[in-house]
């Protein structure tokens, strides 16, 4: 039977919970039949409360951009430079491996340039301000803050993408490649900035 008291944030519930069902693949993945089928009413009855599959897409991604950035800021509360940057790094990773479909939701570049889509980019501003911040106590030069920025992104993007596809099949520990990743990046970043090692750290 049709759910009782449908609405759009129960459509986008039940998307959220058909691309976590999806995995990885979930965001890609997500139709408006799989929805309706969810929430138990055929696909038109959807158009009451969302204007078709862009804008469903755009509410998921709202939501996971939101809580992608609630995650990078609790993680690095009370925190900065190095410490920070490793904090952040590891909320990004924690987020992928418990939410694949969700991590893949939030590195969607076209609600960039989408007039509707004001709140996904506040949200993605946040996270970018967080990283930034914990950037900081490396001495890293305001002009080439969004290119650290984009460094420590690529670097734990890559990782959990191969991490996430089974890429690592030797028996060492992933964790603490992960980490010698972040801190060969913090490292860098550092050496690049002429910063003293530690600080912040």
């Amino acid at each position: 039977m049709p759910r009782a008291g449908l609405n759009r944030t129960a459509v986008v519930e039940a998307a959220l919970a058909v691309v976590d069902a999806g995995g990885p693949t979930g965001f890609a993945d997500l139709t408006l039949a799989a929805v309706a089928a969810r929430v138990g009413v055929a696909v038109p009855s959807l158009y009451k409360h969302v204007h078709g599959l862009p804008d469903l897409r755009r509410g998921v991604v709202q939501v996971c951009v939101v809580d992608l950035a609630d995650a990078l800021t609790a993680a690095t509360a009370g925190l900065a430079g190095a410490r920070a940057v490793h904090a952040a790094a590891g909320a990004v990773r924690t987020f992928a491996r418990t939410t694949p479909g969700r991590y893949a939701a939030t590195q969607r570049a076209e609600w960039a340039v989408d007039p509707a889509a004001a709140e996904i980019r506040a949200a993605a501003a946040r996270t970018v301000a967080v990283i930034a911040g914990a950037l900081q106590p490396l001495d890293v030069p305001p002009e080439r803050t969004i290119d650290a920025v984009r460094a420590v992104r690529a670097a734990v993007h890559g990782f959990v993408v191969l991490e996430l596809e089974g890429g690592f099949g030797l028996p060492d520990d992933v964790d603490a490649s992960f980490d010698y990743l972040i801190t060969t990046v913090i490292q860098g970043l550092v050496s690049a900035s002429g910063s003293p090692a530690g600080r912040g750290g």
